[in-house]
């Protein structure tokens, strides 16, 4: 993935970050991603510290949807 395309990524989960933070009954903890100071418009910064941010913030999203998962989804379509 190039640069460009990892930096477009990032912004795209920082929106959902923020779109979740505002919904009352979700809960995201983002202290790994936020001890990284690296945004979205940080262009300057490398692209391996976007790529981590981008798997800190993906998985502080993905961490409280695991947890609110109770019931098991079937694998095939109906």
């Amino acid at each position: 993935m190039k640069k460009q395309e990892l930096i477009h990524l990032h912004g795209l989960l920082a929106e959902v970050s923020n779109q979740c933070a505002e919904w009352n009954d979700c809960r995201i903890n983002l202290d790994e991603y936020e001890s990284l100071g690296i945004r979205p418009t940080s262009i300057h910064k490398s692209k391996t510290d976007h790529k981590a941010a981008v798997f800190a913030l993906a998985g502080g999203i993905t961490h409280d949807m695991r947890e609110e998962e109770t019931e098991a989804v079937a694998a095939t379509a109906d």
